[in-house]
């Protein structure tokens, strides 16, 4: 692993990393904010996974999460959304390939070799977190934004127990019924309807749910909302009676400025979480 940047905020330590990455078959970077109580043991982690054309630094530095991890003594976890480089396929449109992982596993060519970004997500990157640097395992919670908010609520309905909260800022919320994930999930899996039921936030909540407190928040103002379909998902819900929060701000838009504003809330949803 490469350190790239350490800069001191908030009393703590925002890192950024490269490492060869087995899954993807590339270097991934990714970036790690570590909260001044980091310097006495393992703190609990809040994973944030970006949206469509993000890197990891989108929201590491537009997102104003730091501050408010700080003063929680949560870690901050900023993933890659796609692998990159000159051999990894791409594509020109701005909703595939790089910048667009849309963390699933990819079983179609061209684009198999590269985009596991799921196997990367929920168990590479995490071996490598956890064994270099001083993070609680047993304390993780996640969100995300648009794509990877999508990512957050797969993920977390899929692994019971392993994430104590969940919340999304804008999720793409049923993507199987979306232009956002039907052309996709065509490219990286296939016409095979079937395979793509695991990667829809919608579909696993009517079928599993969550184990712990959820928080979404999607603007009324959002100039995808006929894309990320959060009716769909509040509606699986409902229909579970899911414990949670689903709340539509109204006049915000997709951007992170909303992203921005809601991240206090976020943070000490999470926080509550963690710690108790």
């Amino acid at each position: 692993m490469k350190t790239l940047s350490e800069n001191r905020a908030f009393g703590g330590v925002q890192g950024v990393y490269s490492h060869p990455s087995a899954a993807c078959e590339c270097d991934m970077t990714f970036g790690l904010f570590l909260p001044e109580q980091a310097e006495d043991g393992p703190v609990p982690v809040l994973w944030y996974l970006s949206g469509l054309t993000c890197t990891h630094e989108n929201a590491m530095v537009k997102a104003g999460a730091q501050r408010w991890a700080a003063e929680a003594g949560i870690a901050l976890v900023f993933p890659d959304t796609s692998p990159r480089g000159p051999g990894v396929a791409n594509d020109e449109a701005y909703d595939l390939g790089q910048g667009a992982g849309f963390y699933v596993n990819a079983s179609q060519e061209p684009w198999a070799p590269h985009f596991q970004m799921w196997d990367y997500i929920t168990d590479e990157l995490p071996t490598v977190l956890f064994s270099a640097f001083p993070l609680a395992e047993a304390a993780q919670a996640i969100t995300g934004h648009s794509m990877g908010g999508h990512g957050a609520l797969t993920i977390a309905m899929s692994f019971p127990g392993r994430f104590r909260s969940v919340s999304a800022f804008a999720p793409i919320c049923n993507p199987t019924a979306s232009d956002w994930g039907r052309k996709q999930f065509t490219a990286y899996l296939g016409a095979d309807e079937a395979a793509w039921a695991g990667y829809d936030a919608t579909l696993l909540m009517r079928r599993y749910g969550f184990d712990g407190p959820m928080l979404i928040d999607t603007g009324t103002a959002d100039q995808f909302l006929d894309l990320l379909k959060p009716e769909a998902l509040a509606e699986a819900m409902a229909a579970r009676r899911q414990g949670g929060a689903f709340r539509m701000q109204k006049g915000y838009d997709h951007s992170y400025f909303f992203v921005s504003t809601f991240m206090e809330e976020h943070v000490a949803f999470h926080a509550a979480a963690l710690l108790g």
